[in-house]
């Protein structure tokens, strides 16, 4: 599954979900550029894990709030690798508030971040996408977009609307060759980038306590665990290949099937 010659540009790309999707687009052969709006200091290191895999990538910084840095932010990417070929939409704001502690700014902040950066980030896209008659636009959701939660029920709306955004779009863009899909998360542990960790020795009443927690978390989460960056990254890799060109407007739930309990 080679993206080779591949331009993609990532949101959000300095930290958590963005990151482990950078990177595994670069692995597979795309150029890659890392989108960031206040973590310079991640986006830095997602080149520098890049760069230690012999691939290509650029920093540029947007807030995607505004569509005058995404106009400035594509025109920059476009300009250096020569087209965008692959968008993932993936930079948001999670402020885990209730109900009532969210306020119009609140409100606003995330609507404007979550929900109308993703479609101005499609606009801004989608001109250099359409001379060549094809691209992939991925947009990362929820599983909050799905199904009701005690959780911040702003943010779950964002992510509602993002699966609509995108549904809507594909039909408008098939005519281009440009599919339009959304991945729905679950939990995402984002302190780890990679599908393999190195365990210590542990003493046996530690490793015990281990295997009893492992066991625990089988309740909320069947396969024992919760997704990795590197996990959705592989996802995102299929969407963007040749190999799925006949999906478009579709919404993937990767969550270890933690939704079914």
């Amino acid at each position: 599954m080679s993206l080779a010659g591949k331009v993609a540009l990532v949101t959000g790309a300095g930290t958590g979900i963005g990151k482990g999707v950078a990177i595994a687009l670069a692995q597979r052969g795309a150029k890659v550029a890392i989108s960031y709006n206040s973590s310079d200091a991640g986006a830095k290191d997602t080149q520098e894990k890049i760069d230690e895999i012999g691939g290509e990538s650029v920093i540029v910084r947007a807030n995607v709030a505004y569509k005058n840095e995404i106009d400035t932010m594509v025109k920059q990417v476009a300009e250096h690798f020569g087209s965008i070929d692959i968008l993932v939409n993936n930079a948001a704001l999670q402020l885990n508030f209730n109900f009532y502690d969210h306020d119009e700014d609140t409100f606003d902040r995330l609507m404007n971040i979550n929900l109308k950066g993703y479609w101005q980030c499609i606009q801004a896209v989608v001109p250099y996408m359409k001379p060549k008659g094809s691209g992939r636009i991925i947009n990362i959701s929820s599983v909050h977009g799905k199904r009701p939660t005690d959780f911040d029920t702003v943010y779950s709306m964002t992510k509602g609307g993002i699966k609509m955004l995108a549904r809507e779009s594909a039909i408008e863009l098939a005519k281009y060759g440009i599919t339009v899909n959304t991945i729905e998360p679950g939990a995402v542990n984002v302190g780890q980038q990679g599908t393999k960790e190195t365990k210590p020795i542990v003493p046996a009443e530690v490793a015990e306590k281990m295997k009893k927690e492992a066991r625990d978390i089988r309740k909320k989460f069947p396969m024992g665990r919760n997704g990795l960056p590197s996990d959705v990254g592989s996802l995102v890799c299929y969407i963007a290949s040749d190999e799925s060109e006949f999906m478009t407007g579709s919404s993937i739930r990767i969550d270890g099937a933690s939704m079914l309990l």
